[in-house]
């Protein structure tokens, strides 16, 4: 670190000027000479075999250039290497409503769509599942791989003996819980440009959050060599999880670019984004949990049934992360649970902001919120004594470092005047707590392999300015400005002096991508590593100059300094211009890859398992009108352990936006489809997201457990602040009204039924 370095001081986003002005192009921005564009066919059946397609109308209008069927496409694809169940383009049947069959590439997105509308497809409709209940209930519709049942995954796995904890328990509180799942909603839809250039080059630019598995998913669909693919990401609109695999309407561009010879667009209307979605699955969950009277958890023993949509999408791990992070914060004895995704033939679930974890992360801190109630403990209380311990594996053997869960709860605790208002607010008002955790980053790729999982590569120009080429995805969150910051702390730069270029598969090393928390843990290590071997060199240059040890010189903001008794300093970029004299041109690598054998030695102990655990606190206040039954939330108090905040004001963002997503998926969204499949509201209008009337007063606290093996002690901030919002709001209302509501959204339909239920009338 340099002196009075950016390290750890309250900054904006090194974008937000550009992005003001309308300077930053996203992929709809881009035109290239001779561009089409490509619009989709899409089922309108939740289920149906494709007896034929007949493009020929189509074909025959003027303006349109080629018309693309699943024939072209055979070849499977998917994120997940083992469950690769997806066509660009269905080939033989349609499995939901907006089931992509066929693609149009015209003169003009007006031609495309209507010549959509001329192609002609004979279907034969079969009987679908459009609800969990149906998958389960109907296991001859052989939806699964097997097609002898709808399973997509199953997991049961146990830790300890769990009926002997629950025996032994003096109290078990037991509950079915429900979420119906959510959309991303990002403002920016999915958008692809494709060009297949005259020397056989494939550039695919792209709303992606993962260009390194879009470029391996491009390569095996379209049979060319990766060394003949560029995948471009530029500034992404949001994401959240919904842009985080490859998707058909990138291989379809693709595909039309490589026929037709000239450069393909295809963008997503809002309503097929909801029919693409990927969003958070909906969940039935029946948990039970014992606690002795002085209130130790004795046993947690969770059923989890998924519902997961058409296809597998990230489902296999999906499956797993709806059990395994259940042992921290808050540490049972003894833990089992037993999940399984189902398929059904609805739009396909993926991951959201959390994933996987987000729904019984909600049934776990309302089931303790129950236990203190029957206990009478303060929930606080009843979360301090089961805490996870720091250096310590956890119950299914996953490894925590650092452990501010503690502090974080002390700080809402405090802040919100817990002690003196809980219970005390008056009719109609109440205070929730709840707590989570979650990873940075997985420890485990993708697909297996040995090699680095981020990496950046730094060139030093003389005249002062150092590029960082770095292969993560900045879709918002600031990864850029991340690595900036660490890079002109660890080299004495101004932030001016360095140029992030990233997502270019052409210019950038490797980088899995933007998912699972990983940017500022993984991605930040590789950067840091890298400066600091420039900063080396740096130093060993202006040592030689002024007749100085190395150890005797450090780095501060713009000059290299000696101490001793006659102290000195040398300009950075004059120190740069040393030391390219010295050793030649400036460069580094960095690279990180999480330590080994991390996770329990049992199948499936690696997911979950991850360099670090961020811990986070929330509370919630809120009113609820019982006349109308609607919910305000008055204000959330968030404290979360990002272990360091590198970039203060990114870690407060990212807080924020996590509370928000979560009020608003406890409050409004309800990602859902009728009989038939059709999702029942597509749009922005009727779907339910908060709008900026909406917005909550939230305070916010960066708890700085300062991990050893993050970069310069930081850990993730990006996903763990939104779990614990939703309970905390759920258990908030019960402290309002004195009524469970166990399903979520909390609309005012369900709060008055609550109430009703509980007057008897």
């Amino acid at each position: 670190m340099s002196a009075d370095g950016p390290i750890g001081r309250p900054g904006r986003r090194g974008d937000l000027v550009r992005r003001a002005r309308g300077e930053v192009r996203f992929v709809d921005d881009l035109k290239l000479p001779r561009m089409l564009h490509a619009k989709l066919v899409r089922s309108p059946h939740a289920r149906a075999v494709i007896e034929a397609i007949d493009t020929r109308e189509a074909e025959a209008m003027p303006g349109v250039i080629a018309v693309l069927t699943g024939a072209a496409l055979p070849e499977r694809f998917g994120i997940i290497p083992w469950t690769p169940d997806e066509h660009a383009l269905a080939l033989r049947e349609a499995r939901f409503v907006g089931d992509a069959v066929a693609a149009v590439a015209a003169v003009d997105e007006r031609t495309a769509v209507e010549a959509c509308a001329k192609v002609r497809v004979t279907w034969s409709p079969r009987a679908a599942a459009t609800t969990l209940a149906d998958a389960i209930a109907h296991p001859e519709l052989g939806l699964g791989a097997n097609r002898k049942d709808n399973v997509s995954k199953a997991v049961d796995l146990a830790f300890g003996d769990v009926d002997a904890g629950l025996a032994a328990a003096d109290v078990v509180v037991e509950g079915d819980y429900s979420f119906q799942g959510s959309a991303h909603a990002p403002i920016e839809t999915h958008c692809a440009l494709a060009q297949y250039d005259g020397s056989g080059l494939l550039t695919v630019w792209s709303a992606t959050q993962v260009p390194h598995y879009l470029h391996r998913e491009l390569s095996r669909v379209l049979g060319i060599s990766p060394a003949r693919i560029r995948v471009v990401q530029p500034p992404v609109g949001g994401g959240f999880g919904g842009k985080s695999e490859p998707f058909g309407h990138e291989i379809v561009a693709a595909k039309l670019a490589m026929i037709t010879g000239r450069p393909v667009k295809m963008l997503l209307t809002r309503e097929e984004a909801f029919y693409v979605h990927r969003g958070r699955h909906p969940m039935q969950m029946h948990v039970r949990a014992g606690a002795t009277k002085d209130g130790k958890l004795t046993a947690l023993d969770a059923r989890t049934d998924i519902d997961g949509g058409a296809y597998s999408s990230f489902g296999l791990v999906t499956t797993y992360y709806s059990g395994q992070l259940l042992t921290i914060p808050t540490v049972p004895a003894t833990y089992r649970f037993s999940s399984v995704r189902y398929f059904t033939n609805k739009p396909p679930c993926g991951p959201k902001r959390g994933h996987g974890s987000v729904q019984p992360r909600f049934a776990f801190e309302v089931t303790l919120d129950k236990i203190a109630e029957r206990l009478a403990l303060d929930p606080i209380e009843l979360r301090r004594r089961n805490a996870a311990a720091a250096y310590a594996d956890t119950l299914n053997g996953m490894r925590v470092t650092s452990n501010g869960i503690a502090e974080c709860l002390d700080r809402v605790e405090e802040a919100s005047d817990w002690k003196e208002r809980r219970g005390k607010l008056g009719p109609g008002r109440g205070l929730g707590v709840a707590s989570s955790a979650y990873i940075s980053g997985t420890n485990y790729p993708i697909y297996p392999n040995e090699m680095p999982q981020s990496a950046v590569q730094l060139k030093v120009d003389r005249s002062g300015v150092v590029t960082v080429f770095n292969g993560a995805s900045e879709i918002g969150q600031g990864t850029d400005t991340l690595l900036a910051t660490i890079v002109a702390d660890t080299l004495g730069l101004d932030l001016g002096a360095v140029r992030v270029v990233s997502s270019d598969t052409d210019l950038c090393p490797v980088d899995l991508g933007a998912y699972s928390s990983r940017g500022t843990f993984m991605n930040g290590n590789a950067a840091l590593s890298a400066a600091r071997q420039v900063r080396e060199k740096l130093v060993a240059a202006v040592a030689e100059k002024l007749g100085v040890a190395p150890s005797s010189v450090f780095v501060s903001r713009g000059f290299l300094c000696t101490t001793g008794e006659s102290p000195s300093s040398i300009p950075v970029d004059e120190a740069i211009r040393l030391a390219e004299a010295r050793f030649g041109t400036l460069g580094a690598t960095g690279w990180y890859k999480s330590p080994p054998d991390l996770g329990g030695k049992y199948r499936g102990g690696t997911i979950g398992a991850s360099p670090a655990y961020s811990f986070t606190a929330h509370i919630a206040e809120v009113k609820v009108d019982v006349e109308t039954g609607v919910i305000e939330v008055v204000k959330v108090w968030c404290a979360h352990d990002c272990g360091r905040a590198l970039c203060p004001s990114l870690v407060t963002g990212q807080i924020e936006g996590s509370v928000y997503m979560g009020v608003a998926e406890v409050l409004f969204e309800e990602h859902a489809v009728d009989a038939r499949g059709l999702h029942l509201g597509p749009n922005l209008l009727d779907y339910r997201i908060p709008t900026s009337l909406d917005v909550l007063s939230i305070e916010a606290f960066a708890v700085e457990s300062m991990d050893p093996e993050g970069p310069l002690g930081a850990k993730e901030a990006g996903e763990g602040p939104l779990h614990s919002s939703i309970p905390a709001v759920v258990n908030a209302v019960y402290d309002a009204i004195g009524v469970r509501i166990d399903t979520l959204p909390l609309t005012p339909a369900r709060v008055l039924a609550a109430l009703r239920a509980k007057g008897g009338r």
